[in-house]
């Protein structure tokens, strides 16, 4: 008892040595002009204090009086009658009691009404500490009791009860707003009759009117930014309704947030001066993720393809996809966000408080295109400019026609929630200069229609009789193109792959199918673009090589025909020669006709492809002794193959001469002409000519011949010449000599010819040292018409 006498003492102490402290007994009116009471929207610069059946009454608009509209905080009265008051100024910052116990508060007090009052005979009293914090408000009750056991109290506005607490010691959020006689809690409104917003938002500040553009008043009266940004074709639609032209087949920011973008990708289709939305990718900066979303629905996630056969849920993104579309929702800092993409249209669409930042092509189209290009995700020079004849078969007024349907009944139940004109200008600018195929007809109306059913529940009634659409399913629904193929009509009255027209200039200026021949290691490929054999009607799989067995294969991502064959598998491969190469050859051809047929239906086929090789030229090596070895890897036509000449003192051909190795007059020398990377089961290697210089050059004024015409000088009984034109490699042998006269380095060459072996005649040279037989000796390995090249080796 004591202790809490001397609480209420100090209490009353500290009101009453205030300079600005005043004692009052209720009733009583205190002035609160220098700090007033803002109580649940309302300021008041008066308050009143009376007693009435054993309560103390707090109010503002009057003494308390029951059943009355007042705005009163009312308490048991404790027995007190009296006490102490003031309005004083003070600092509250963010890290007051009042920031702790209510947080949310956000500014900061500046003044306090307060008044206490205590009863000194029974030591037990009551405290209101009243504060405002800008637009918000509070008020702190402390009850001093001698068992300090909780006390009702409540708080009331225009008579009706709104909050009852039952504590010793709390603190009220006084925050609110008032509209003509109604109180509205933070973060709360109505929408009136007329649309418009009355909303009290989180710091309680009232905002009343229409909403303005591109907003609506939802439910609890929010001004929720409800707008679409639609990219059909190359044209695109902005937030508010402006209108730009993508000319290129650039990468550009459709959209960007904070921690999100979307990205939009265009390329070019049947023309190269018309340039049309491709794929959209969604990059998720927080995660790392790019969503890509492409033609005929495909969705790939950081490139691995999803299935979308349920709705999916990664990344706190929500992925669905049905017959129309695919459609990706999140959440952005300040908005919802949904984007809907069908292969060829997509439209995005904002819901929400509205606020932030937002940029991009959607959030302002009048910017330089420029400024919104994404240079690092382009292609290389995607911002030339084509130019192409114009299309004659086309008859822009009867477009104009058709795209002003838009205009009409029943799309005119739509025009008081989207504008139809920026649509009927994507229309005709595509349509007056693109042929009208691919779906494009119907492309514009359908963007259009769906547009509207964003913004309200308008159902367009047959508007697809009217315009001769059909059903609203997405054009080439889970057909799969490559990069350089767009999905449209083809010439069988179907849809399929067909290819772009930069890509495939390149193909028809060449007048050609395909790809040049890749000739590897004994083995050949030709690939054919399957989009140009789709334009020609030629169906891949009953093409073939001349062995029927040997078919096409198409790679599932690029859609490209590969024929090939090896020397395991030669598919029909003939094998000729002449002077400068040998040729294997093989078609790529149709089937052959049936026994009994006497008609076809599809295109003929013959695309011949080959590959060679080159004849060697004159291999040349140095006795200088400092390398023994030369390897050389030499490139003829397409097909590579490798030539050694490598020297050894020995016969077994392990003791390779090197650089230090001292070679003495009439040693014998043993030279080994070797290949690597020649077709063994079709080809020998015949040395034809090996002779000896005083210098580099072959065709030096000094010569000393060791082998003619593949056979050992029959002058000279050192040489013999082994295994020549038997296999892919021979040796010969001879004594070492020095030129008359000098005492310099010695120069060996040597000429390597290929031969195709043949069972009518023989690669190997029949050798005889008698002149007359020389020459019909040479005839029995060189073809007829020639069938040896030459090969440079120096060393």
């Amino acid at each position: 008892m004591h202790h809490l006498f001397l609480l209420l003492l100090f209490h009353l102490a500290i009101f009453s040595h205030m300079a600005d402290a005043n004692v009052f007994t209720a009733p009583a009116q205190l002035d609160a002009s220098a700090c007033p009471v803002l109580y649940f929207g309302e300021l008041y610069s008066t308050v009143y204090v009376n007693i009435t059946d054993g309560k103390i009454a707090v109010c503002f608009k009057a003494p308390f009086s029951p059943g009355t509209m007042n705005d009163c905080v009312l308490t048991p009265q404790l027995g007190a009658e009296s006490g102490v008051w003031y309005a004083r100024s003070l600092k509250a910052g963010p890290q007051s009691p009042f920031h702790q116990a209510l947080p949310q508060l956000t500014g900061s007090s500046t003044c306090e009404f307060a008044l206490l009052l205590g009863n000194t005979t029974h030591p037990q009293s009551i405290t209101f500490s009243f504060r405002q914090f800008e637009t918000q408000s509070a008020v702190e009750l402390y009850f001093m009791t001698q068992s300090m056991v909780p006390l009702p109290a409540l708080l009331e506005v225009d008579g009706i009860q709104v909050i009852e607490r039952n504590d010793p010691d709390f603190y009220v959020d006084l925050s609110g707003c008032r509209h003509e006689g109604v109180l509205y809690y933070p973060d709360t409104g109505v929408c009136d009759s007329e649309g418009n917003s009355i909303f009290c938002n989180d710091n309680a500040a009232l905002s009343t009117g229409p909403c303005g553009p591109k907003k609506s008043c939802q439910h609890g009266g929010r001004c929720t930014l409800e707008a679409s940004c639609t990219l059909t074709g190359s044209t695109l639609i902005d937030l508010a309704d402006g209108v730009t032209s993508v000319p290129d087949c650039c990468a550009y920011t459709l959209l960007s947030d904070a921690d999100v973008q979307v990205l939009a990708f265009f390329q070019e289709r049947r023309r190269k001066d018309v340039s049309f939305l491709d794929r959209v990718i969604l990059r998720l900066d927080g995660p790392g993720v790019d969503i890509h979303l492409g033609q005929g629905g495909r969705v790939e996630v950081n490139n691995t393809k999803l299935s979308l056969d349920a709705p999916l849920h990664l990344h706190g993104v929500e992925l669905s996809k049905d017959q129309t579309g695919v459609t990706v929702k999140m959440k952005l800092s300040n908005h919802n966000m949904s984007v809907f993409f069908d292969g060829y249209t997509a439209q995005i669409y904002l819901t929400g408080p509205g606020g932030g930042t937002l940029q991009g092509l959607c959030s302002n189209s009048s910017r330089p295109l420029s400024e919104m290009r994404l240079t690092e995700h382009s292609m290389a020079s995607c911002e030339m400019q084509h130019s192409e004849p114009a299309d004659d078969t086309i008859n822009c007024t009867t477009v104009t026609e058709h795209c002003s349907l838009l205009k009409e009944a029943p799309f005119s139940s739509c025009h008081g929630y989207t504008d139809p004109e920026p649509f009927v200008t994507a229309c005709t600018n595509t349509l007056c200069y693109y042929p009208d195929v691919d779906g494009l007809r119907c492309q514009f109306l359908e963007a259009y229609a769906r547009a509207c059913s964003l913004h309200s529940n308008v159902t367009l009634e047959d508007w697809r009789s009217k315009a001769g659409c059909s059903s609203p399913q997405a054009f080439c629904q889970d057909t799969f193109c490559s990069s350089h193929e767009f999905c449209g009509d083809d010439l069988r009255g179907g849809t399929s792959c067909l290819c772009r027209a930069i890509f495939a200039s390149r193909y028809r200026s060449m007048d050609t199918l395909g790809e040049p021949t890749v000739c590897g290691q004994n083995s050949a490929s030709v690939s054919l673009v399957g989009c140009l054999l789709e334009e020609k009607l030629i169906d891949y799989s009953i093409l073939h090589l001349v062995d029927q067995n040997c078919t096409g294969h198409m790679d599932e991502e690029s859609h490209m025909v590969t024929f090939s064959f090896d020397r395991d598998n030669t598919c029909g491969t003939v094998v000729t020669g002449n002077n400068s190469q040998i040729i294997y050859k093989n078609t790529i051809m149709t089937s052959a006709k049936s026994q009994g047929e006497v008609i076809h239906r599809h295109n003929q086929v013959a695309i011949d492809f080959s590959c060679f090789y080159g004849q060697p030229n004159v291999k040349t090596m140095s006795f200088r002794i400092k390398d023994s070895s030369v390897i050389q890897q030499i490139v003829s036509g397409t097909w590579n193959y490798t030539l050694f000449m490598k020297a050894y003192t020995d016969a077994d051909r392990t003791q390779p001469i090197e650089s230090s190795t001292g070679i003495q007059l009439k040693q014998m020398v043993w030279v080994e002409l070797e290949t690597d990377g020649l077709d063994d089961k079709v080809i020998t290697v015949v040395t034809d000519s090996c002779w000896a210089t005083n210098q580099p050059s072959p065709n030096g004024n000094v010569r000393y011949n060791l082998i003619i015409n593949g056979c050992p000088n029959p002058r000279d009984q050192t040489v013999q010449v082994v295994a020549n034109g038997l296999g892919t490699s021979n040796y010969f042998s001879f004594s070492m000599f020095q030129f008359q006269g000098s005492a310099g380095d010695l120069y060996l060459h040597c000429k390597l010819n290929l031969c195709v072996k043949d069972k009518n005649k023989t690669c190997a040279p029949s050798c005889n040292h008698g002149k007359r037989r020389r020459r019909s000796a040479r005839s029995k390995y060189e073809d007829e018409e020639g069938v040896f090249i030459t090969m440079a080796w120096t060393n």
